[in-house]
Formats: C-alpha cells, structure tokens, sequence
C-alpha cells in the first residue's frame, strides 16, 4: 500500500483481503443443483398425482 497525494493505492492481494480457494464455487454450485431438483419436484409431483 502506498500513498500519492490523497489516494491510497492498494495492489490486489490487500484489496481482496480474502482466500481465493474455490470453495464458494462448490457452494453455489450445490446450492444451485438443490434449487433446480427442489422446483423441479415442485412441478412433477403434483403433474403425477393427477
């Protein structure tokens, strides 16, 4: 981090501030499979009861 003047300039590393492992990827993407199979379900199951 370095100072010009006013501005305060950060390299990537100190503005993520975060881990960068690829977690919230598996994340999303199970939590997107569970809605697709969650209204999925909500659409086939009372088409086959009638």
């Amino acid at each position: 981090m370095h100072k010009q003047g006013d501005e305060i300039h950060l390299d990537d590393t100190e503005a993520s501030g975060g881990e960068k492992t690829g977690h919230m990827r598996w994340v999303l993407g199970v939590g997107l499979l569970l809605a697709i199979v969650a209204m999925s379900a909500s659409w086939i199951v009372p088409t086959l009861a009638n």
